[in-house]
């Protein structure tokens, strides 16, 4: 897998002051989109076992709030092979932090039932994650007033609590978690 940047002090993918990996690859390819050259899947620098440590790293300061995973598509199956056991170690080293994920493909849809992107290691992925904001970026429902989303389709889940009770739950834009420090 590549990657196509690390934010080390990113505010705008999530509550705080979070880390954020772009990674490379999406076959979405949203009208509109803000990180278009991500699409092809050699764009950027390989995702190696010293940049999971740069980004661990990263992760150290108390003033890190969490790690957010964008792309591309962090869901796309060879990306999803690829980030597993690093989130899981995210989630290890860093259970108090947040980990949020944003995918074009939606939770209910494609990532926990039959689908072309749930593979060996989907649920594995999905119970790292805190947060996803799922749905594809429509432009014709950009909106700039509604938090973390590009889109009004878009949702923000409670992605635990929805795998525990196998029903999608929503944060709302008012919900105490999405306030930033």
């Amino acid at each position: 897998m590549n990657y196509a940047t690390i934010k080390k002090y990113d505010i705008a993918n999530g509550p705080g002051v979070r880390v954020s990996l772009f990674v490379s690859g999406c076959s979405h390819r949203c009208k509109g989109c803000f990180n278009p050259e991500t699409w092809d899947f050699s764009y950027g620098k390989p995702f190696t076992a010293e940049v999971e440590d740069e980004i661990i790293e990263a992760l150290k300061p108390d003033y890190i709030d969490g790690f957010s995973l964008l792309g591309g598509e962090p869901f796309e199956v060879e990306n999803q092979r690829s980030l597993v056991s690093f989130v899981k170690r995210v989630k290890a080293e860093f259970p108090q932090k947040s980990v949020w994920c944003y995918s074009g493909y939606l939770f209910d849809r494609d990532l926990t039932s039959s689908s072309n992107v749930n593979c060996e290691c989907t649920k594995e992925l999905l119970s790292c994650i805190d947060v996803l904001i799922d749905g594809e970026f429509i432009e014709e429902q950009k909106n700039l007033n509604i938090k973390f989303r590009g889109s009004e389709n878009q949702r923000i889940i409670d992605v635990q609590k929805s795998l525990k009770e196998d029903k999608v739950y929503t944060i709302d834009d008012d919900d105490p978690r999405l306030n930033m420090i």
